[in-house]
């Protein structure tokens, strides 16, 4: 329900041609990602939340995000943008990608390993490397 009106708008234009998934590199490699079945899982939550609410009942426990979505799906977007690049109707899939896991990250502390070591050297050093900032020119020496 946090999506932003044009996250659902989108998700509701989508032709499901499949073009974003056909372009899509991890989904080339074998990933779980799929940006077609974002979309669509998208708009078949925002149906279902629209149904209870107009006949008024109560919420379900359900959520777009491990009931529809995979945490698994969406760190296996790389964001290279080929998704949108290839949309014949103009829409970003990429969006609800990003949104969702900015959910995960923020608000359920969720992230790889390896992205809480960046986060951590990103608090530290103001970059994602190791190195605090006066010795990161000592490389050209």
């Amino acid at each position: 329900e946090d999506l932003s009106w044009k996250n659902l708008m989108d998700a509701y234009t989508c032709t499901e041609c499949g073009r974003c998934t056909a372009a899509c590199p991890a989904n080339q490699t074998g990933k779980l990602l799929s940006p077609r079945k974002i979309m669509m899982d998208t708009r078949d939550r925002a149906e279902e939340v629209g149904r209870n609410r107009r006949t008024g009942a109560a919420a379900d426990g359900k959520s777009l995000l491990h009931d529809y979505i995979t945490p698994e799906e969406l760190r296996a977007c790389t964001t290279c943008n080929a998704c949108v690049q290839e949309c014949p109707v103009s829409i970003s899939p990429l969006d609800i990608i990003i949104q969702l896991r900015r959910y995960l990250v923020m608000d359920e502390a969720s992230a790889p390993q390896e992205w809480n070591q960046m986060f951590a050297n990103i608090e530290q050093n103001m970059a994602p490397w190791k190195f605090p900032p006066e010795d990161r020119g000592n490389w050209a020496e």
